[in-house]
């Protein structure tokens, strides 16, 4: 195999995010140094301690349907990561037929997904006796109002099947559900997929709205979000010595994904090339934090494969939590692997989107790489003596050299992925 059949290049983005749908909206926030992080307007969280989150403020999903009737078996998950993909495919500039459709495949980094209130309310109800829930009524009365659709919204791999429809891939079909390192994991699925020749373009990436008010209730009752609810364009501060807690958010971003010779042979405009992708996991231990083990060996992998020392790195987009314990062992792992490379977190600017985060938070890399610029972290005021890196504040700083993107969780799993300029 030729560097031109092995080399994996990202010919179209497509990004729905709390800072902007499309890439111009997108990165014009990110110049102006605009939070997306905003009370929520979805649903009514009075009463609720957080009452925050990296919330799309205006989202019309009609636009980018494939089908108008297909809107009522659609999660919010899945309408972001249907427009993500249509930005994406236009994007890539693929004309319809141009490329087999038994060989576009599609592999999507997806959460669990909550149906909306209304679809249960009903059933609910039906169960309810003398004002408690009567849990031997479910299997009758509350099934008769149960809307019968509803567990066709409500899979994972719902985000990837609708993509797939609406741009009739035929091809290698997947969904990865490993919380935060869900898109960066699917993107390394969609890379294999390429380079073993099982498909010409890969529709990758991941997509999570957890803005669903059960899924909130449950947020709030798992704790480790930022207090900050008077001023929620500050509270998400990753890195930042008064970091207090996470920001939940919603959000997806696409990527297509083709070999370097399918790409140059139809002309296509390439955005970058992926030089690396690696991923690891460590023991899990309940109630704690990861050692870093796989958050190390990513890094080395990743370095590794691409043949680069970590001096060569134009930045690193750091997974960058902002809660005190996960920015500090996340910190102290990078300035042990990488001390000098300028580090930036786009969650200060997004909030934690869960499946989607990878994929949002490396489109904006990549959007300052076009640019020859670091996109900065909002909100890092006072270093944290605890997190020794050179986080990139203020304004972008320049730079044109490749980016290391890192994702890790608290279940032991990490991933990274390097990519250059065309």
């Amino acid at each position: 195999m030729d560097d031109s059949d092995s080399t994996i290049v990202i010919t179209g983005l497509g990004i729905v995010s709390p800072i902007g749908i499309g890439q111009e909206a997108c990165w014009e926030s990110v110049l102006a140094g605009r939070s997306g992080i905003r009370r929520i307007s979805l649903f009514d969280p009075s009463g609720l301690p957080i009452q925050i989150a990296g919330q799309l403020p205006d989202f019309d999903p009609k636009p980018f349907l494939y089908n108008r009737k297909a809107l009522k078996v659609m999660a919010r998950d899945t309408q972001l990561g249907v427009a993500a993909a249509k930005l994406a495919w236009e994007d890539a500039r693929l004309q319809a037929g141009a490329v087999d459709p038994e060989r576009i495949g599609v592999v999507l980094g997806a959460d669990r997904i909550c149906n909306p209130v209304t679809d249960s309310e009903a059933a609910y109800r039906n169960c309810m006796v003398d004002g408690r829930f009567d849990f031997s009524r479910w299997g009758t009365a509350g099934l008769e109002a149960s809307y019968p659709l509803s567990f066709l919204r409500v899979l994972p791999n719902m985000i990837a099947c609708h993509i797939s429809i609406a741009h009739d891939a035929r091809g290698p079909n997947n969904t990865i559900h490993q919380g935060e390192v869900s898109s960066l994991l699917a993107l390394e699925d969609a890379v294999r997929v390429l380079r073993r020749g099982w498909a010409d373009v890969v529709l990758a990436g991941g997509a999570s709205s957890q803005m669903d008010p059960y899924d909130w209730v449950r947020h709030c009752r798992l704790g480790g979000l930022s207090a900050r609810q008077d001023n929620p364009a500050a509270a998400c501060r990753p890195f930042d010595a008064h970091r207090d807690g996470q920001v939940k958010g919603e959000g997806a971003a696409v990527f297509v994904l083709e070999r370097a010779s399918h790409a140059l042979a139809r002309q296509a405009r390439i955005f970058g090339r992926i030089l690396a992708t690696a991923s690891a996991t460590e023991p899990y231990r309940p109630g704690q934090l990861p050692e870093g083990i796989a958050l190390r060996r990513v890094i080395h992998q990743a370095l590794q494969q691409a043949d680069l020392v970590p001096s060569q790195l134009g930045h690193i987009n750091a997974h960058g939590l902002s809660t005190p314990e996960d920015d500090r062992l996340e910190a102290q792992v990078l300035h042990q692997m990488a001390p000098e490379v300028p580090v930036t977190a786009p969650k200060s600017f997004l909030g934690n989107l869960g499946a989607a985060a990878g994929a949002v938070e490396l489109a904006i890399s990549l959007l300052g790489l076009a640019q020859g610029l670091i996109p900065p972290t909002l909100n890092y005021q006072t270093p944290d003596p605890a997190c020794p890196v050179r986080v990139v504040h203020g304004s972008p700083w320049e730079s044109k050299g490749p980016v290391l993107a890192l994702n890790w969780n608290r279940s032991g799993q990490a991933a990274a992925l390097i990519v250059a300029s065309a």
